[in-house]
């Protein structure tokens, strides 16, 4: 399994690819069981264009598009991208607003519960009150992997709909207001980026356990 991040608000400072853009928002491409899954898709759909140009992804690639949560930072690429795949499969969660549905040309997939993806790949489905967002949830040799977008329903309860997969191996993406830093102590990986407001805290408390993100890095699991 292969997890490329394609949109974050830095770029990784050690990635051979040169000349890739950072911009607030996320998104990463899963490659797993013959499946390219391309989760969230940015702000704005012309560097995520660039990106996934930069990092050799054909836009035409990704046999599925989820999306974690209707905010711009997580959708704004959307509609660019469309333009050039039209038969990927777009997973968004039923509370979406009908106006953002109705944009979307190519098929639609409305999550509301826990559901199997494909192989290896899960959503935890619709979770939050507020702000309602999913999370996938990936099947690794080493445990289950957890992708968040802003994470606004709290990692705890991510994590709380996750583990009735399997056990948590990681965690990576947005963790927003996060501090409830003993959840982490058994995660054996850890990669929060984008929206993460105490990231330094997360990095001093588990420099074992933490790995820096950003454009253009890669993180491949059995």
């Amino acid at each position: 399994m292969k997890i490329t991040t394609v949109y974050d608000n830095a770029v990784y400072p050690e990635s051979s690819v040169t000349g890739l853009t950072s911009e607030w928002g996320f998104s990463c491409l899963i490659e797993v069981s013959g499946e390219r899954i391309l989760f969230d898709t940015g702000g704005d759909g012309s560097i995520l264009l660039h990106n996934m140009g930069r990092l050799g992804i054909d836009p035409k690639d990704p046999t599925m598009i989820v999306l974690s949560h209707e905010h711009w930072d997580h959708t704004g690429g959307l509609s660019d991208l469309l333009r050039t795949n039209r038969n990927a499969r777009v997973y968004l969660l039923t509370s979406f607003s009908e106006s953002f549905k109705n944009k979307i040309k190519n098929p639609v997939i409305e999550v509301q519960g826990p559901a199997e993806i494909c192989d290896q790949v899960y959503t935890t489905g619709e979770l939050g009150t507020s702000i309602r967002e999913q999370s996938l949830v990936l099947k690794t040799t080493n445990g289950m992997i957890v992708l968040t977008g802003c994470a606004h329903p709290g990692i705890e309860a991510i994590m709380d709909a996750a583990s009735g997969f399997g056990g948590i191996y990681g965690i990576i993406g947005g963790f927003h207001g996060f501090s409830e830093y003993n959840l982490l102590n058994d995660v054996e990986f850890l990669s929060p980026c984008h929206c993460t407001q105490h990231l330094s805290e997360i990095v001093s408390r588990f420099p074992d356990t933490y790995h820096k993100n950003g454009v253009g890095r890669v993180f491949t699991f059995g």
